[in-house]
């Protein structure tokens, strides 16, 4: 895996998967399409790259990159499509503080909630995909602190680092009705217990928001070339995080 630029990405083959919220008890299922997802959390090095920035309170070009918000995870995505000749997925309203969503666009996206946990799962059907010490980096084996990317044992389909190190931002709203804009976050990060970092956990921050154990990973989507119509999904988005 090329950790300095972070941008391997990983085949995901179509599935389906149930989400569920411990706060409401409620459950919902989804199917996916085939998809792509980064292999590891976005490195500082391709981050300073594409966006000329390097906002992360530890440095190293090998590190996840994090303080970013979900804004800044958007529109680093549409930077690197645009970079890599690819159709960005986002358009960004300047007069709102909304996005809409190209879903048949080629370009990288954050993932849904959906696709990041099918992903973290990668077949297995229990809170983990192995051993938490064996597969992330969290309070009881990190220091305090986060560690390079792709460090730990990969789950089966070669993605590192989906449980610990640094919570990786979704595309989707949290909960409209209770918390409004805040967007979705999953993982567990260096600084949490082990009950974090599960592949059910869901925590949630407003997309304004920038903490020093969240990061996010890329997405793209699997579009026939053929195919590319104008289809959106309208939502908006901003606070601080909390955890479930």
């Amino acid at each position: 895996m090329d950790t300095m630029t972070g941008n391997e990405m990983i085949a995901i083959p179509a599935g389906q998967v149930t989400l569920a919220d411990r706060r409401t008890r409620r459950s919902w299922t989804v199917d996916l399409a085939p998809y792509r997802l980064a292999a590891a959390p976005v490195t500082q090095a391709l981050y300073a790259q594409v966006s000329g920035r390097r906002p992360s309170t530890g440095r190293g070009d090998r590190l996840p990159v994090e303080g970013v918000s979900w804004w800044d995870a958007v529109r680093f995505c549409n930077a690197l499509s645009e970079q890599t000749g690819l159709t960005p997925a986002y358009r960004i309203r300047a007069e709102s503080d909304a996005i809409d969503w190209d879903t048949s666009a080629d370009g990288y996206r954050l993932p849904t909630e959906a696709e990041w946990q099918y992903a973290c799962r990668a077949g297995t059907s229990g809170p983990r995909y192995g051993e938490l010490d064996e597969i992330g980096w969290y309070r009881g084996n990190s220091a305090e602190r986060m560690h390079e990317v792709g460090g730990k044992r990969p789950n089966t389909w070669g993605l590192h680092d989906m449980l610990g190190n640094v919570w990786d931002w979704c595309w989707d709203v949290y909960d409209a009705e209770v918390y409004g804009a805040y967007r979705v976050l999953r993982g567990g990060g260096w600084f949490d217990e082990h009950w974090s970092c599960r592949a059910s956990a869901r925590r949630r921050s407003h997309p304004s928001f920038q903490v020093d154990d969240v990061g996010f990973r890329l997405a793209r989507s699997t579009v026939p070339q053929d195919t590319r119509t104008a289809a959106a999904h309208s939502t908006g988005g901003a606070g601080r995080s909390s955890g479930e």
